[in-house]
């Protein structure tokens, strides 16, 4: 657990409040740059763990979660500071559903050894989802749109990935 890739993920997981407490400040400034330090975390633990060779059963396990928790705080942080409003929900919506969805088929496959491993779609998908966060962070006219935009691209990208899951893990589910 005390390798440089877990304390990556779990300083990720720590400026999340952090992150959420200045939104309601309204020092959207540190708020950013806080998250785009968090976002390169996510980046780097994986980075770092296979380059120090210090995968871990922990990391394993922590990483993905923290991407949800992080992911899943900050779009609901986002419709409550109304930059996902009206329609602009259904992106997110769609994003939390793939999630449980595809968590909720890695639960239920593990005790069968199967893995459903990340797709390369879904990491660009993820790599998406950070970019648009980081637009929301602005309250400004053309700075909000990139972000709803980049994220209804992700969210359709997240179709996309969660059907691709869902198909490959019907092959080992008993009717």
């Amino acid at each position: 657990m005390k390798n440089l890739p877990n304390i990556l993920t779990l300083g990720r997981i720590a400026l999340l409040p952090v992150i959420i407490g200045l939104l309601f400040l309204d020092q959207m400034i540190i708020a950013l740059g806080l998250y785009i330090i968090a976002s390169f975390t996510d980046f780097f633990d994986g980075y770092l763990a296979r380059k120090l060779n210090v995968v871990s059963d922990f990391g394993t396990f922590l990483d993905p979660i923290a991407d949800k928790i992080f992911v899943a705080a900050l779009l609901i942080a986002f419709v409550a500071f109304d930059r996902l409003e009206g329609l602009w929900i259904i992106p997110p919506i769609i994003i939390l559903l793939r999630e449980f969805m595809v968590s909720g088929l890695r639960e239920y496959l593990g005790p069968k050894n199967v893995q459903l491993p990340v797709s390369t779609l879904a990491k660009w998908k993820t790599t998406l989802q950070m970019v648009a966060l980081g637009f929301l962070f602005f309250n400004d006219g053309i700075l909000l749109q990139i972000g709803q935009w980049s994220l209804a691209l992700a969210a359709l990208i997240t179709v996309i990935t969660g059907w691709s899951y869902l198909k490959a893990g019907l092959n080992h589910m008993d009717s």
